[in-house]
């Protein structure tokens, strides 16, 4: 893929099914163009609860979340750099294409800036709260602002830099950029759905004339219940967005703020490339799994905004907050590389049909330049599999090498976690349920030797690039089905391929049509390396790969005045002196370094 970008010259978009393997690409595309605007775009939820409405039970679910302000904050700098930058690459998941925003208002609302500028500081303030940014002088976070005298300092939503300005009188006297004099700056929301003034107000006004019209409806129909649940809940988030440009649940409106016909597709990242890059390149990765979770996003949305409408609790414009549909996606992707070691039938369909028949667009790369070859696979029986694979692990560790172990459950993961570090196994499990941004500092920990073995389901299948793992154990891999079919397999026994000896197990009672297939595959492949390692005379080495450090790991922030010091009384006194003076943000530090030292003696 880098090659192909740096080839091309255009801004690239990179869809990843797995937040994981996007956080890994994200790495290895900032280390391959470090002067490029390179980005994380991903979903912001660390834990997602969508509203919904049970009839039957009469149980009405309101949305819950919880946002991760990190990753919100690098969706921002994507944005921002694909409107003001040419030289870009994202690095997506599925969430590229869900609503967005228009591209166009995100830009049209932002807010020129430059020294000398003519406007009154309150003027400013304003503005920027019209921007959706807050002032907050205690907490001072992205997407905040605040104020001492004529200067106003605004942390910006991206979080890189602070930007400072100083007003002298009714003008902008000078405007830092962190350290950095800059004569001008674009400052863009604090929030995606950002309407003009100009035009919110005839916005709220399309809201109340489909309010009035399903009213009439709902009474028609004689659903009172209803009809007075909508307008009572309408008519409060129609109030919030006259008064702060801004509600709880703001995108089931944002086809009437963004002034669409019913069905129109939503605006996505996709428009975001289509409004500043209209020629740039899609490779979507590991395309046999991002596929289906393209074609299937739309339709799992819909069934539940319907019931949501139905029964009052959404006005019908709700159903057009949504993501793309798979036509959609075609019609705004015009330029597409699918990467796959598995392809399915669309990818070689699509192929083909732009090639007219001939397969010149379909490249299989099977040749690596190490001369690393496809593992070596071996059948066990399952009874006592978890002994043998004790057995198996202490034969790798003692070379100081890795080991992937694949369950089918999360509790299974779990549980033989527990097992294997019971049995004196440095053992870390690894599924769904650890967070977005924790996910990469745990395969970071196995390299560098916290952990010698993996335990997990789906997230250790695909483009995981880990050389240090020798052998990977599939238990029960006679189970048919989803996680143990030919394409999950030959993926899964992949991640072997990067040690010079690598080494697959299944271990199963029987072969079933999958394993016959994916062992067959894996077979021919590793012969045609061998064949070309002799003809070429190349000896199979191991990949070099340095261990880089998460740039979005949880890093405890440092109290250097205090970073050495574990005296408890002295640092009370130090804490009793900041709260006379009133400086209650240094008071918060020391307190926390004082319940973290009396955690550590307990």
């Amino acid at each position: 893929m880098a090659k192909v970008i740096e080839k091309i010259q255009k801004p690239v978009l990179i869809i990843s099914h797995n937040k994981t393997l996007a956080a890994q690409l994200y790495q290895e595309f900032k280390e391959f163009f470090p002067k490029n605007g390179v980005h994380y775009f991903v979903s912001y939820y660390d834990y997602y609860q969508p509203e919904a409405y049970i009839p039957q039970t009469d149980t009405y679910i309101e949305k819950d979340a919880k946002i991760n302000e990190e990753i919100d904050r690098l969706r921002h700098a994507a944005t921002q750099d694909l409107l003001t930058r040419p030289d870009v690459i994202i690095v997506a998941s599925v969430s590229c294409i869900y609503n967005l925003g228009a591209p166009q208002t995100y830009q049209q609302v932002s807010l020129a800036i430059q020294s000398g500028q003519k406007i009154r500081r309150n003027d400013f303030l304003s503005h920027l709260t019209s921007l959706q940014y807050q002032r907050n002088d205690i907490d001072f976070k992205p997407g905040t602002f605040r104020v001492r005298g004529n200067v106003i300092e605004i942390n910006l939503v991206t979080g890189e830099k602070t930007l400072k300005l100083e007003f002298t009188g009714d003008k902008i006297d000078t405007c830092y950029l962190g350290d950095r004099f800059v004569s001008k700056y674009r400052l863009f929301p604090a929030r995606f759905w950002v309407t003009p003034e100009n035009k919110l107000s005839i916005a709220i006004e399309n809201i109340k004339l489909e309010l009035e019209k399903q009213l009439k409806k709902l009474k028609a129909d004689k659903r009172i219940l209803e009809a007075q649940r909508l307008k009572q809940r309408t008519n409060y988030d129609i109030e919030m967005m006259a008064e702060s440009g801004y509600c709880h649940g703001i995108e089931n409106y944002s086809r009437h703020l963004e002034f669409r016909g019913r069905g129109e597709a939503p605006f996505t990242l996709l428009d975001y490339f289509n409004h500043s890059h209209p020629d740039y390149l899609v490779f979507i990765d590991e395309s046999h799994m991002t596929i289906p979770q393209l074609r299937a996003a739309a339709v799992q949305d819909q069934a539940r905004k319907e019931t949501l409408i139905k029964y009052g609790f959404r006005l019908p414009s709700a159903i057009d907050n949504r993501p793309l549909t798979f036509e959609e996606f075609n019609r705004k992707t015009k330029q597409v590389i699918f990467i796959s070691a598995t392809p399915d039938q669309y990818e070689k369909k699509k192929a083909l049909q732009e090639a007219q028949g001939k397969p010149k667009y379909i490249v299989e790369q099977l040749i690596r330049p190490t001369g690393l070859l496809e593992p070596s696979v071996e059948i066990k029986p399952t009874e006592n599999q978890i002994m043998n694979l004790i057995k198996e692990i202490k034969r790798r560790t003692t070379k100081k090498q890795k080991v992937l172990v694949l369950v089918l459950t999360k509790r299974l993961a779990e549980a033989v976690s527990e097992y294997l570090v019971n049995q004196g196994i440095k053992t870390q499990w690894l599924h769904s349920e650890i967070k977005t941004l924790e996910r990469p500092q745990i395969l970071k920990d196995l390299r560098e030797g916290k952990y010698d073995v993996l335990v997990g389901i789906n997230l250790l299948r695909e483009g995981l690039d880990l050389p240090e793992v020798a052998l990977v154990a599939i238990l029960d891999a006679d189970k048919e089905g989803f996680l143990r079919s030919e394409t999950t397999l030959i993926q899964t026994m992949g991640r072997a391929s990067r040690h010079p000896e690598g080494w697959v197990i299944l271990y199963a009672d029987e072969i079933t049509k999958s394993m016959k297939n994916a062992i067959e595959e894996v077979s021919r492949r590793r012969k045609i390396q061998e064949n070309y390692n002799r003809k070429y005379k190349i000896i199979p080495r191991p990949i070099t790969k340095e261990i880089r450090e998460w740039p979005f790991g949880r890093k405890e922030k440092a109290t250097p005045e205090f970073g050495p010091i574990r005296d408890v009384d002295l640092l009370e006194r130090e804490r009793a002196r900041a709260l006379k003076l009133l400086d209650f943000e240094r008071a918060a530090k020391i307190r926390s370094l004082i319940n973290k030292i009396k955690q550590v003696k307990m």
